[in-house]
């Protein structure tokens, strides 16, 4: 079981992981251990997400969340295959943590008579500034 928030925790039913041999740095040794892990947590079908929070982590999520609903993470950072695995599902807690975050609501304000007077004083400043580029008349 995985902990995400005081209200949601993650089943271990819903998360699979996959272990494939990584790139990058390892010598002869990368080529003999599985040590990258593929992450898939299946986000639809969780009965532990609300609703509004699985719509936020879908956004979130962007390209990692796959047409049946289930969030991607792919980790092939260091050489250890239990150190990916525990960046894995930081990424994954991180991730959540910041869908079931409610979004402020935005309170709409108006300019101030003050500001309002400011702008029209410098639009009319400026337009008599252009007014003024004309051409002479009169000169020769």
């Amino acid at each position: 079981m995985l902990h995400v928030t005081d209200q949601i925790e993650i089943e271990d039913w819903e998360i699979t992981e996959v272990f494939s041999r990584a790139s990058g740095p390892g010598g002869q040794n990368v080529n003999k251990v599985s040590t990258a892990v593929d992450l898939r947590f299946e986000a639809d079908r969780s009965p532990n997400l609300p609703g509004a929070v699985k719509a936020r982590l879908r956004r979130l999520a962007g390209r990692r969340w796959t047409k049946d609903g289930a969030v991607l993470l792919q980790v092939d950072e260091t050489r250890s295959q239990a150190r990916n695995r525990e960046i894995a599902r930081e990424r994954l807690v991180a991730l959540i943590q910041e869908a079931a975050k409610r979004p402020k609501r935005r309170v709409p304000t108006k300019p101030t008579l003050g500001a309002k007077k400011r702008r029209l004083k410098a639009k009319k400043e400026r337009g008599e500034v252009k007014a003024m580029r004309g051409r002479v008349e009169g000169w020769e």
